[in-house]
């Protein structure tokens, strides 16, 4: 039998000062590819207004997911692409002098 009690303290704890985000990262969707839903997450650095929004294959907006001041942090939304046919899709992420953009899949 196995005991799976914890014994002493746990390791490893990181204080608040390990979580400082020092730049903008646009992360990889996720799952990808995905059906219906997928979770687009990224980091700023700093107060800044930014803009998220989802583009089709031929760069037509399809949807913004964000569009305003946000404070420094860690942050992740869920794109719901339901009304949408399988394809190919892009999404990007501006604030100040960044912008980056990621492809992801719908599969249905």
């Amino acid at each position: 039998e196995t005991d799976l009690n914890m014994i002493g303290e746990p390791t490893n704890i990181l204080n608040q000062d390990d979580f400082i985000v020092t730049e903008f990262e646009l992360n990889q969707n996720f799952p990808n590819p995905f059906n219906p839903t997928t979770r687009i997450s990224w980091t700023s650095p700093k107060w800044s207004y930014q803009t998220l929004k989802v583009f089709d294959i031929l760069g037509n907006e399809i949807k913004t997911l964000v569009d305003g001041y946000k404070p420094a942090g860690s942050y992740s939304i869920y794109f719901d692409a339901s009304q949408l046919i399988s394809g190919i899709y892009f999404y990007q992420l501006k604030s100040d002098n960044y912008t980056a953009t990621k492809k992801m899949l719908l599969i249905k």
